[in-house]
């Protein structure tokens, strides 16, 4: 088996599901491949190169079959399946928003990706620059909400999950609103959470740029 930093990001993701990012070691991952550790320093410098090549898998799986908007599609559609997509795909790996949130990438997908949102929203009347400013918001909104969804599911957890039966015990003496909206708050459905925050700033970004 020829090693290359392809075929190491693509065991590391695999090895993702079973140990977590916390738990995902170079000697670990030398292991999974049946090489020594050093060896793999030949093709990924550090635990942080890995990082940003099994982050660039990830975005090739988002950018996979991505193409501009159909006609009467509008971008505020096409933009939203990307981000439920973008969310798709890292919900796929045990801590995969963690590996994709700030991660430095020179993959061809990556660029596409951006070029083909740049284009959609300036096509939906934004300017560009104000399109390069918008589209990073709605990254950043699904990457932290990805990392909050999967951090809720208490993988990390040695005991009971301390995020099951509803989310913070709440006295609602001291804290009646809080009280009062703990079903909200705290909800299980993570799609409908997910969907609520995309309109919000979706919405927000038509108004901003384009107007009432």
């Amino acid at each position: 088996m020829r090693l290359t930093s392809d075929l190491i990001a693509r065991a590391a993701l695999r090895l993702l599901n079973d140990v977590g990012l916390d738990g995902l070691t170079m000697r670990l991952l030398a292991k999974e491949l049946e090489v020594q550790a050093p060896t793999l320093y030949w093709h990924v410098k550090n635990k942080q190169v890995l990082l940003d090549a099994m982050a660039d898998l990830i975005s090739a799986e988002v950018a996979d079959g991505l193409e501009a908007p159909a006609r009467g599609t509008s971008w505020q559609e096409w933009t939203a399946e990307l981000a439920r997509k973008m969310r798709r795909t890292m919900l796929r790996y045990r801590d995969g928003a963690r590996v994709s949130a700030g991660a430095y990438s020179v993959h061809p997908a990556v660029s596409r990706t951006v070029e083909l949102t740049l284009r959609t929203l300036r096509d939906g009347g934004f300017p560009v620059a104000e399109a390069a400013r918008a589209f990073p918001t709605i990254l950043h909104y699904t990457v932290g909400f990805v990392i909050e969804e999967q951090a809720r599911a208490g993988l990390d957890y040695a005991g009971e999950n301390p995020y099951a039966g509803g989310g913070l015990a709440v006295d609602p003496e001291k804290h009646p609103l809080t009280a009062s909206v703990a079903e909200e708050l705290y909800a299980v459905d993570s799609d409908a959470n997910f969907e609520f925050g995309l309109r919000i700033i979706l919405t927000g970004m038509r108004v901003q740029v384009l107007g009432p």
